[in-house]
């Protein structure tokens, strides 16, 4: 004789994937998911059979209707929010920053109505220390696999043996440039920015963000990347307030001034590069011989979040193989994870924009720590803003 869920009798892998299934498409309610599986038994099958699902204790809690995600320009895939919100009927608000100076500025004002942002590698320590994030409960993140990660990439989500964050991607910094626009041919910082103040007048673009747009010009300068020495950032500075006038823009989001070719060459991230590459091949994405950053981006629930159920939701959801490989796809950012990027098309693991050769990696330096606090760097991107 069949069993019926509701003998409270244990059910089947096979019928907790049907009715998972089910509630994914949209077909039932959470109430109708819980009530036919049993949330003691939904939490033992699942960490067991479905590996990458949501576990129960997040179906558990309220997840509310509308959680808020911080996070970086054309950084993700719409379609992975919506059909989010199709499989837990939470709205995903996603509020978008330029550096995180701003992101940490904002954390410390209170308030920011966030459950989850995207802090860059060098940021974690300083977050933890300030008690500002929290430690992540594991638990919760049956989808997250640590013996499948990087840890080239992904050890600075760990501070004194606890997990603060998990990882998005990695990427580097780099210049996009319009090869038919500009035609001398640039492979350096050093090049980069005397082709901005010349050929390129008027029509080069920085980031809003200091940790690149003075450690590029640190680096064009035959520095290190993340120098806080006073004597090297005085030259950068000289350097910088030089360049200014000869700007198209300081700003983070560059893309559509790329686009438009009203800007012709941009500091750039990976993705960006990737997208701009693809959809415009006269656009190139060089990486500095002289030097420059590789960095990854990681996921972390801000102490003060409001909805924290929702928050390890979605976490959990970004995770899962099958889910994270769509967003590699559309941002055209790199994975960390060996076990997404086993499910990437051969066109983009192929990529040397995404994917460069060890070669390209070598000169570049990941942030350090130091640098989103050091005031002589923050005051010296004022003046050069202001200038």
């Amino acid at each position: 004789m069949s069993k019926s869920y509701k003998d409270n009798l244990p059910i089947s892998v096979s019928a907790l994937t049907d009715e998972f299934m089910r509630l994914k498409r949209g077909s039932v309610t959470r109430r109708h998911f819980l009530g036919v599986t049993g949330l003691g038994l939904a939490a033992s099958v699942m960490s067991r059979g479905l590996p990458g699902a949501f576990n129960a204790e997040a179906f558990a809690g309220d997840l509310g209707t509308q959680m808020s995600l911080a996070t970086w320009p054309n950084y993700h895939d719409p379609a992975t929010f919506e059909n989010f919100t199709k499989a837990t009927g939470v709205a995903v608000e996603v509020n978008v920053f330029g550096s995180n100076e701003e992101m940490l500025a904002k954390l410390q004002a209170g308030g920011t109505g966030w459950d989850l942002f995207v802090p860059t590698n060098y940021t974690i320590s300083t977050y933890s220390k300030l008690k500002l994030i929290d430690p992540l409960d594991m638990s919760k993140l049956p989808a997250f696999s640590s013996a499948s990660e990087s840890q080239r990439f992904t050890h600075e989500g760990t501070v004194d043996g606890v997990t603060y964050a998990l990882p998005k991607n990695w990427g580097t910094t780099g210049m996009s440039i319009n090869t038919s626009k500009v035609k001398t041919p640039i492979s350096s910082w050093k090049q980069y920015f005397e082709v901005a103040m010349t050929e390129a007048d008027g029509r080069a673009m920085v980031h809003d963000y200091q940790l690149t747009t003075i450690g590029s010009a640190l680096v064009s300068l035959g520095y290190s990347f993340n120098s806080i020495k006073s004597e090297e950032l005085a030259k950068a500075e000289e350097l910088l307030i030089k360049l200014k006038p000869h700007l198209y823009g300081i700003n983070s989001d560059y893309q559509p001034a790329m686009r438009s070719t009203d800007a012709w060459m941009t500091m750039c991230w990976t993705n960006d590069g990737a997208q701009l590459a693809r959809d415009m091949p006269e656009i190139i994405y060089v990486l500095g011989k002289d030097g420059g950053e590789i960095w990854t981006d990681f996921y972390a629930i801000p102490k003060s979040a409001a909805n924290k159920p929702a928050a390890y939701a979605l976490l959990n959801y970004l995770m899962t193989p099958e889910n994270a490989v769509k967003e590699h796809i559309a941002n055209g950012a790199p994975t960390t994870d060996s076990r997404v990027l086993a499910l990437l098309p051969v066109d983009i693991t192929g990529n040397k924009i995404v994917y460069p050769d060890e070669a390209a990696l070598t000169p570049l330096e990941f942030g350090a720590a130091v640098t989103l606090t050091d005031p002589n760097r923050a005051e010296l991107m004022a003046r050069f803003k202001a200038a």
